[in-house]
């Protein structure tokens, strides 16, 4: 089994260096995809020797940066492909759980999840964040099939072959939405892994207005009535197909 390490980046210089030394240990094949970052985040991704490195010129979004690595996994044919984020809040340690897991063969997604039973709390959320990833988490309960605790987690493991059946294009932080109605809708197989709940820097920012939660769940919103929209007037068209 070919897995590929995936690591969006933007302005982590921080954390950086601490988060690479570790997740190099767990894989060989690792991509971080530095998403213009205007700190010295690029150049210690450049230096780093067992890393690749793919650059945006300009800050297109989180969401763009995982369609890109998507893209180059499916490429270059991988079976998996494991993303974490490079602020330190995803323990590189659990790399090895996601590999194991995956061997299982019984998911196509295996999403990381702050709020399962068996997840160990090490920090709090701050409560706006929580009450909206709560809110988001219902909602998408009510409209998919998944019962997931945790909707926005980055720490995931993804079968290649069953996300390049999904057509992904939003370019933000509302791409994970985007990313779960249309695996409800091409019936892909999710189950949640308990990871560690560590919330390292409480004061860091969306940037792009979306630091305001109720201007974040506009978005939200909009990005979720799309895709459902596409989905029912795809079961509309099958419906209509069909008789």
């Amino acid at each position: 089994m070919r897995a590929l390490i995936v690591i969006p980046v933007y302005n982590e210089e921080k954390h950086l260096e601490r988060v690479l030394a570790e997740v190099v240990k767990y894989s060989p094949e690792v991509l971080a995809v530095n998403d213009g970052s205007t700190d010295s985040s690029a150049e210690i991704l450049d230096a780093h020797p067992f890393v690749e490195v793919r650059h945006h010129e300009t800050n297109e979004g989180y969401g763009r940066s995982l369609i890109d690595a998507f893209r180059i996994a499916a490429h270059r044919k991988f079976d998996w492909v494991v993303t974490l984020d490079a602020d330190e809040q995803h323990d590189p340690a659990t790399i090895r759980v996601f590999l194991d897991e995956a061997a299982k063969d019984d998911a196509d997604i295996l999403s990381g999840s702050r709020y399962l039973p068996e997840s160990l709390c090490e920090t709090p959320v701050p409560e706006e964040r929580r009450s909206v990833n709560v809110l988001i988490t219902q909602i998408l309960a009510r409209v998919t099939p998944y019962r997931l605790t945790d909707t926005f987690c980055g720490f995931k493991a993804c079968r290649v072959a069953a996300i390049a059946r999904l057509a992904l294009t939003e370019p933000g932080y509302a791409m994970p939405l985007q990313f779960w109605i249309q695996a409800a809708r091409a019936h892909l197989r999710v189950r949640e892994v308990p990871i560690k709940l560590m919330y390292v820097d409480p004061s860091r920012r969306f940037g792009g207005g979306l630091d305001d939660p109720r201007r974040r769940l506009r978005y939200y919103f909009k990005v979720l009535d799309r895709e459902l929209a596409a989905w029912a007037a795809s079961e509309c068209a099958c419906a209509g197909v069909a008789r």
